[in-house]
């Protein structure tokens, strides 16, 4: 797998890889990734088409996947270690 390119974003870092005539793109945050695969469809091989795929709806809703996987693992997170509970105190004057 190579990469053919990148495409500028300011929130994401999108990456275009191609593997034996597939061509594939991972969209990364801090924290979590995506991959798109496109196959070996022709109209793909030119990373300008990828950049139009790439239109701000897209991207939007990429955000919000993830968002939402941030969300799942806080929740997987809470439930394998929930929170200690303080223990209480009595008031000392």
């Amino acid at each position: 797998m190579r990469i053919i390119g990148q495409i500028e974003h300011p929130e994401f870092k999108i990456s275009i890889f191609r593997m034996d005539h597939r061509t594939s793109v991972k969209i990364e945050n801090a924290d979590y990734e995506q991959i798109y695969k496109l196959g070996d469809d022709a109209r793909f091989q030119n990373p300008e088409n990828i950049r139009k795929l790439l239109d701000a709806g897209l991207l939007d809703h990429i955000a919000r996947i993830f968002r939402d996987m941030h969300q799942q693992k806080l929740a997987a997170l809470m439930k394998l270690f929930p929170p200690e509970t303080e223990e209480s105190f009595e008031t000392i004057i």
